[in-house]
């Protein structure tokens, strides 16, 4: 089945090196998307300096993709010597993931009289301006106050749409949580892997390992992972789901 899915991955704990994580979890996904033959778009995004990623927002689209990328949301954490370290030590931080199922049409409505939307000049790394025309957009959700920003295209009224697309994903993730209170037992813990926000995943780099914390798994050879082959990590949580 075909899923959209929007993903969110944002900078941690650890400066710097936080958004370098976040540039190279980002990588990693897509690397993934692209093996898989899906089809990818950036929504919004605000780099850091060193090419790192403060933030970026993301939507894959294709075959199962949900039920493969749902078990990366959460806290990831990242021990290596950061490109920034002169002394040699090593240095611990984080990246957080969101994993969000986009909606169908029919599945959430927004009415215009439920949003309030400011639009803005789009600024790059560091707070400058890279464009002078008003084409960056705010949407805010007056029921829930609910607040997005896409600034990501030169194009107000496509910035408008992804600013939308975010908006119904992050609403009908939280009517799932909702109903999710009210389910128990094991469709209830099946179902909160993609909800979850504790520390899942450790990226050891001086011991080139990665483990996952919820299934208490380790896998060595990094760099390929990071590389874009996660099907080792995902099939060892499908293997666990069913």
């Amino acid at each position: 089945m075909e899923d959209s899915v929007i993903m969110e991955i944002r900078a941690g704990a650890g400066g710097q090196e936080a958004a370098l994580f976040a540039a190279d979890l980002f990588r990693m996904y897509s690397k993934f998307a692209s093996l898989q033959g899906w089809k990818q778009k950036t929504l919004d995004s605000h780099p850091s300096e060193l090419d790192g990623l403060k933030e970026i927002i993301f939507e894959i689209r294709g075959e199962d993709a949900f039920s493969k990328m749902k078990y990366e949301a959460g806290v990831h954490r990242v021990q290596r010597i950061p490109k920034t370290e002169k002394s040699g030590r090593i240095h611990t931080s984080t990246a957080t993931v969101a994993v969000l199922l986009k909606p169908k049409a029919t599945e959430i409505t927004i009415r215009p009289d439920e949003i309030k939307i400011d639009v803005y000049k789009s600024s790059g790394p560091g707070g400058q301006y890279v464009n002078k025309r008003m084409t960056a957009v705010r949407v805010t959700h007056l029921p829930t106050g609910l607040i997005v920003n896409s600034q990501n295209e030169r194009n107000l009224e496509q910035n408008k749409n992804n600013a939308l697309a975010i908006l119904s994903a992050r609403l009908f993730e939280k009517k799932e949580r909702e109903q999710l209170t009210k389910i128990g037992g094991e469709r209830k813990a099946q179902i909160g892997w993609a909800m979850r926000a504790e520390k899942i995943r450790t990226y050891n780099f001086p011991q080139d390992r990665i483990t996952d914390h919820r299934i208490k798994k380790s896998w060595h050879n990094l760099e390929k992972i990071l590389d874009g082959q996660l099907n080792v990590m995902i099939k060892a949580f499908q293997r666990r789901e069913n």
